[in-house]
């Protein structure tokens, strides 16, 4: 039984490694399982290449059908299945059916690849991009290695961004007017507002407020919904004085 399993197993170490992969700015990635790793971070229209480096274990050799890299965009849906559907597919072939006795390494570039979508990671969805190499077996079943990458893609800041306000309330009981600096933020900006009490006729105890990020995925009956509290500031305790104006100053 030992020796059947061990018929089955990979006879070679494959490996993946980019051209640039000592000087370009790593990121961190938490993948499918939750480990948390460093992988290169890329911008859509990069030239994405490097090296493939099959290293066949001692007294063995790699018979094959052909070895190819895919350079592959996915969407996961967690709430699906885990099913995946590729919207970026890209193949090079490194080689043709043969074998392999001593360590190969096959150079591997994609030009000016399309990236549209950067990478996500959320409560139902992921979007990921994977380099995959394959070494096509008969029997003993195909070899896959896979690298995992992240793509961010920035833009200009937009000429125009107006503020925002916003009322809510309860009618004759309370009335709170809102008002933030601007309606659009990058990632590391710092918020800014201010909160009005214009009306207030019912008994207050203390206000939070909360940063919240929502994930919608799906649409119509089938669209799921996650909400997830990223920051939680208390801004007061107790009832506000009349004509009261808070001031905030989020920074994140």
């Amino acid at each position: 039984m030992n020796y059947l399993l061990g018929a089955f197993k990979p006879s070679c170490n494959v490996s993946i490694a980019f051209s640039d992969g000592k000087t370009r700015k790593q990121v961190p990635l938490k993948k499918g399982n939750g480990q948390t790793v460093l992988v290169p971070l890329f911008q859509s229209q990069e030239n994405i290449t490097g090296k493939v480096t099959i290293d066949p274990l001692q007294g063995k050799k790699v018979d094959h059908n052909g070895v190819k890299i895919e350079l592959l965009g996915q969407i996961e849906m967690y709430f699906d299945r885990g099913n995946f559907y590729d919207f970026t597919s890209l193949v090079r072939e490194l080689d043709v059916p043969g074998e392999i006795y001593e360590r190969k390494t096959y150079p591997f570039e994609f030009s000016t690849v399309e990236m549209p979508y950067e990478t996500y990671n959320g409560v139902n969805v992921r979007l990921r991009y994977v380099l995959k190499v394959t070494i096509s077996r008969g029997y003993a079943g195909s070899i896959v290695e896979y690298q995992d990458f992240v793509v961010r893609n920035y833009s200009p800041l937009p000429s125009i961004n107006n503020a925002i306000k916003m009322e809510v309330g309860i009618e004759d009981c309370l009335h709170i007017e809102f008002e933030y600096n601007k309606s659009k933020y990058h990632l590391k900006d710092v918020i800014i507002g201010k909160i009005y009490f214009l009306l207030v006729r019912i008994k207050i105890k203390n206000m939070d407020l909360e940063i919240r990020r929502r994930e919608s995925t799906g649409s119509g009956a089938n669209t799921h919904v996650e909400t997830e509290t990223l920051a939680k500031y208390e801004l007061m305790d107790g009832a506000p004085v009349r004509e009261a104006k808070l001031s905030l100053i989020f920074e994140k």
